[in-house]
């Protein structure tokens, strides 16, 4: 199942005055990841990176990314692997890729869920983010919306 990221969509039941979820679950990070790869693959700079790295490989992906989120923001334990060094293995990486995720995922997130809902996604997505991106070039990024831009944010 792929999701087109701009398509209209109806609000979910426990949607807020925004249309977006208020609680994460196991449907809106379904939507969420399908949502989000989908921006990730029609963009100009990620797009070629994943599909050299997933080719036809995109269903397990995604139900893997399903289960990350799942694990991450429902505690459900259903994912077990080593994101950090899945992603080192990755040749080419820039801080411009980092950018672009980043705001890829903010976008989604937003787009998707009550303001609070998304927030905290996003501070958890930033964390990730500065763990690989530290282990790509040694140092911390600032993704510049502030959102888990200091450690103290993202319970480092």
């Amino acid at each position: 199942m792929q999701l087109n990221p701009s398509a209209p969509r109806q609000a979910p039941d426990d949607a807020d005055n925004t249309g977006g979820w208020r609680t994460p679950s196991v449907e809106s990070l379904t939507e969420l990841v399908h949502s989000f790869y989908a921006a990730v693959r029609a963009d100009a700079l990620l797009g070629p990176v994943f599909e050299e790295a997933l080719r036809d490989r995109w269903e397990p992906h995604l139900a893997r990314m399903v289960d990350f989120w799942s694990t991450v923001a429902l505690g459900s334990k259903s994912f077990r692997g080593n994101v950090f060094g899945k992603h080192m293995a990755l040749q080419g990486v820039t801080p411009a890729h980092f950018a672009v995720w980043v705001r890829l995922w903010g976008e989604q997130t937003t787009r998707l869920f009550a303001p609070e809902v998304a927030h905290d996604l996003q501070v958890t997505a930033h964390g990730i983010a500065r763990n690989l991106f530290l282990g790509y070039f040694g140092t911390h990024p600032v993704f510049g919306d502030g959102a888990g831009d200091h450690p103290s944010e993202a319970g480092h």
